[in-house]
């Protein structure tokens, strides 16, 4: 073999090399779930929580699908139900209300709101370019599909509170938002799971949101891709500074199977041959590296609400 065979083949085996190594750094990771949920009697708390940890997890995907059952409602309901609620105790602290569009195209409008009151007070500025609001409450994130906007997804920067829907299913105009996640160290306030966010940006030309957090830590939240039957969102946490603290979590309603906007969890466990399903609120949690969390009939509340998928963990 000559000098220069010798060479290439040295260079080969260092790129093949490189990419097994690149491969494994990239792996497929499990994570442990734990469950914190409680029973409650009101269909406006959310008392389900699933909480994601894992130390050397750098990115995953959230899927907001649609249920399984969409597809033969006739008739959504989305109005609240506030029977069996006591919020006497809440926290309440004032603001000005207010609405305010801090980006606007033809696909892509970014709208934000101040309410009269909030539960928590953190003023987190949000940035789009070289505009900057502060004190806002909601972010609204709609999109243009067929000539219609839609509201695909919202965020909160008092709590870090994420809600993500696909776009309407043919059979309905619009869909409901339904299980809220977090993405971040998980912190609590008020014995309410929180990220403490100190500033978000969103950046329209890659429908990304660029989180960054009181500890320091920072992750990006991008939208993939957005259709009838799904939104995909990449979540890339970039800067994590703590591998002590949860990086996500799930939180939802449940009263009752028919009465929830997420009643079931499904877990792939490593190595398992098969998914393993049970109710929400009394999983035991366990590793997987696979996580769907819906529903398996129609719920009274928040019926086209989408079931939440949490998978493709990566170090």
């Amino acid at each position: 073999m000559t000098a220069a065979m010798l060479a290439r083949s040295a260079a080969l085996s260092g790129a093949v090399l490189s990419l097994l190594l690149g491969a494994c750094a990239s792996s497929v990771v499990s994570v442990r779930l734990s469950n914190q949920s409680e029973p409650v009697a009101c269909a406006e708390k959310d008392n389900v929580a699933i909480l994601f940890d894992a130390p050397d997890v750098r990115s995953f995907t959230i899927e907001a699908r649609q249920p399984r059952y969409v597809g033969q409602l006739s008739r959504d309901n989305r109005a609240p139900d506030w029977s069996g609620c006591d919020m006497h105790d809440d926290p309440v602290f004032p603001g000005k209300p207010r609405e305010v569009v801090l980006y606007e195209n033809t696909e892509l409008k970014l709208v934000a709101y101040e309410y009269p009151t909030f539960w928590r007070r953190n003023d987190v500025p949000v940035r789009v370019g070289d505009h900057v609001e502060r004190g806002l409450h909601l972010v609204q994130l709609w999109v243009t599909s067929e000539g219609r906007r839609h509201e695909l997804m919202v965020v909160y920067p008092p709590d870090g509170y994420f809600r993500a829907r696909p776009l309407p299913p043919p059979n309905l105009n619009s869909s409901d938002y339904g299980s809220s996640f977090l993405v971040g160290p998980i912190e609590k306030d008020s014995g309410r799971l929180v990220v403490n966010l100190t500033e978000i940006g969103f950046d329209p030309e890659q429908r990304r949101f660029e989180l960054h957090y009181a500890d320091g830590s920072t992750a990006t939240l991008t939208v993939s891709s957005a259709d009838g039957q799904r939104t995909v969102l990449d979540v890339d946490l970039g800067k994590r500074l703590s591998g002590t603290r949860p990086f996500a979590a799930l939180r939802s309603m449940y009263v009752t199977d028919s009465n929830a906007d997420a009643a079931r969890i499904s877990v792939k466990e490593p190595a398992a041959p098969s998914w393993r399903e049970e109710n929400i609120l009394t999983f035991a949690g366990g590793n997987a590296t696979d996580v769907w969390m819906g529903r398996v009939v129609p719920s009274h509340h928040n019926t086209s609400a989408p079931d939440m998928v949490f998978h493709g963990f990566t170090r």
